[in-house]
């Protein structure tokens, strides 16, 4: 029974329970932060309430109201999601913040920047596509009001956290673990990574099936774009393409072009569009996410992700390191008299 939980030759629980633990934390964590954004948010309702003039209460109003719960939720579930893969990852995977994909040295940074253009140049080739081929007619969305400019900060910094804890979550973290507990002798590493990145680009997908406007095929897309975002990840064993990636795509496809962003809108956006065109190609509702463009954007960008990686490592292969655990504490044994002797 010990060995359903218990890994003898790690000395840790098995990955399975490992993945449950942080799920289960971040989840408490989750809750207690949104139960304190609503305090926070009635506490200030409250003091502010008819000690202001009509109209300055409006505008706080209206203030609050464009920050909203989706970003402070998104704060939340960033913060929540750091704590637990910190605390977890130390105290029961035995890790250090690193090999979770955030080396943080300039060669992330580069890969990060990269990210960020890749982002930004594919979701810039899709409204451009749509816009030729006149299934969207755009228009300058910017006006001078508080509550647009507090809509638009608030989207900047929604789309920032989404970056960051999806891609620790479900590259860096479940990912990581899924490819350590299939890493079984008739798989091998490679064999344990690759199904890895398979399975937990289902369940990234299976985690959009209930936004609006969702659809089966809404559903099938996002599992690609999993695919998609996990790539950077499995090649370089870092987390900082999939991150910059990931901000730059949700950012421009709605704050800057208007798009909705997977089924979601925000109701402002520097450009405004009105769309038509074939579902089919455009996704419809839920956005280029769910569209023909879109998938042909994710093509394009995994190639782009391909020759990055050739150019930047010589070569295109996959980080099969990830599947593969070492105590930290053998590894500092076998350091410490290299250090010693180098002296």
């Amino acid at each position: 029974m010990k060995k359903i939980f218990w890994n003898n030759q790690e000395h840790r629980l098995r990955a399975l329970w490992r993945i449950c633990l942080q799920f289960l934390l971040m989840l408490i964590l989750v809750i207690g932060g949104t139960a304190i954004v609503g305090i926070v948010y009635t506490v200030i309702m409250t003091l502010t309430q008819g000690t202001l003039e009509p109209d300055a209460a409006s505008l706080m109003e209206q203030a609050t109201q464009s920050i909203g719960f989706s970003t402070a939720g998104a704060v939340a579930t960033f913060c929540a999601t750091l704590i637990s893969v910190g605390l977890i990852g130390h105290f029961v995977d035995r890790r250090r913040l690193r090999d979770f994909g955030f080396s943080f040295n300039w060669g992330w940074l580069v890969d990060f920047g990269f990210g960020l253009g890749l982002g930004t140049l594919l979701m810039t080739g899709i409204f451009c596509i749509e816009w030729l081929a006149g299934w969207i007619q755009p228009s300058l969305g910017i006006t001078l009001e508080l509550r647009y400019v507090l809509n638009i900060a608030a989207q900047f910094l929604l789309f920032f956290c989404v970056g960051i804890y999806e891609e620790t979550l479900a590259r860096g973290y479940q990912l990581r673990n899924l490819a350590e507990g299939l890493n079984w002798p008739k798989l091998g590493p490679r064999g344990a990574l690759l199904l890895a990145w398979g399975l937990t680009s289902i369940v990234f997908g299976l985690g959009h099936a209930g936004n609006p406007n969702a659809t089966i095929i809404s559903t099938l897309n996002i599992a690609l774009a999993g695919l998609f975002l996990g790539l950077g990840y499995i090649l370089t064993g870092e987390l900082a393409i999939p991150i910059g990636l990931h901000m730059t795509w949700n950012l421009f496809q709605g704050t800057i072009f208007g798009f909705p962003v997977s089924g979601g809108t925000w109701g402002a956006s520097l450009i405004a569009i009105q769309q038509s065109g074939p579902t089919l190609w455009t996704g419809g509702a839920f956005g280029p996410e769910a569209g023909l463009v879109g998938i042909a954007a994710m093509l394009a960008g995994s190639g782009l992700i391909l020759l990055w990686v050739r150019m930047r490592r010589g070569k295109v292969q996959w980080a099969a390191r990830i599947a593969k655990y070492t105590d930290p504490r053998i590894e500092n044994k076998h350091t410490k008299p290299c250090l010693n002797s180098a002296q």
